[in-house]
C-alpha cells in the first residue's frame, strides 16, 4: 500500500460549492435585483448628467442657500422670480464612474477585447507545414 499523496475519490466532488461561495452568489443576486429595479431612473439621471444637472437654490433671511426640491416651488420660482435675486441655479458635473459601476454590477462587466499582434505591432504570420 502506498504511503502519502492524494487518495483516490477523496475530497469534494467536482463542481461542489462551499458555503461562502453560495452566500456571495446570493448577495450578488440580491444587489443585482435592487439595482435593476431602479435602472430606468438611473438611465434618465445619467442622460441628465451628460447634459449637466442644475440645482435650484433660494436664500433664507440669514443668507444661507437652501436647495429647492419641490417641483411646484421650482416652477413658481422659474416663472415668477428673477435669477440672482429670488433664486440661483448651480450645475454639477456627472459621475460616470458611479453609473458604470452600477451597470457592471447589474448587467456584468463587458468583456475586454484583446488584440493579438506580431512583432512590432504587425500582423501575425501563420506557416503550415506537412508532417511526415
Amino acid at each position: 500500500m502506498p504511503r502519502g499523496g492524494a487518495r483516490p475519490n477523496s475530497g469534494p466532488k467536482k463542481g461542489t460549492k462551499y458555503a461562502p461561495t453560495i452566500s456571495k452568489e446570493q448577495a450578488r443576486e440580491a444587489v443585482r435585483a435592487v439595482v435593476l429595479q431602479h435602472v430606468d431612473r438611473m438611465l434618465r439621471s445619467q442622460i441628465a448628467h451628460a447634459v449637466g444637472i442644475g440645482h435650484l437654490y433660494t436664500r433664507d433671511k440669514t443668507g444661507k442657500f437652501n436647495k429647492i426640491e419641490n417641483a411646484a416651488e421650482v416652477d413658481r420660482l422659474l416663472s415668477e422670480g428673477e435669477e440672482d435675486r429670488d433664486y440661483w441655479i448651480f450645475t454639477k458635473d456627472p459621475s460616470v464612474q458611479a453609473f458604470t459601476d452600477l451597470m457592471n454590477r447589474a448587467l456584468d462587466k463587458p468583456a475586454e477585447q484583446v488584440k493579438v499582434t506580431g512583432e512590432e505591432g504587425g500582423p501575425i504570420e501563420h506557416v503550415f507545414r506537412w508532417q511526415r
